[in-house]
């Protein structure tokens, strides 16, 4: 089963994508945020298009383990994308996911002036790892 993974952003959603073994992660795309509605549908419809059995969303949390502001967001496109499709939507802890984005580019060897920009992709990556590595114990 494919994993849709998806990196919620106020101005840019990164996605990611699982292979059919629910293996491997991979970046996706990414898309300029719209609107709730309007980014929704478009998950959605790219979820259906690459046969995902399961959408991801990385949601981000304070200190005392309540979602922060970013997470409360990302709550809200989680709902609305359930009234988008039928595909099962679940929330899973985005911690660090976009600082471990940076630590692979450099670790990948990109060179300081090539690291900086968005990170979008790569941090949807890191949120599907995290729940695929979780799956598997």
């Amino acid at each position: 089963m494919r994993i849709l993974a998806v990196d919620h952003g106020e101005k840019r959603i990164g996605l990611a994508l699982s292979d059919p073994t629910a293996t491997l992660a991979s970046p996706l795309k990414v898309i300029a945020h719209v609107s709730r509605l309007v980014d929704a549908a478009q998950v959605a419809d790219l979820a259906a298009q690459h046969q995902a059995g399961l959408i991801v969303i990385g949601q981000s949390f304070d200190e005392e383990g309540q979602p922060n502001l970013a997470g409360r967001r990302a709550a809200r496109f989680a709902e609305t994308l359930r009234t988008q499709t039928d595909i099962p939507v679940t929330l899973w802890d985005e911690s660090f996911s976009t600082q471990d984005a940076r630590a692979t580019r450099i670790e990948m060897g990109v060179n300081r002036k090539k690291r900086g920009g968005h990170l979008d992709e790569l941090a949807a990556v890191m949120i599907l790892r995290s729940y695929l590595e979780s799956q598997r114990t």
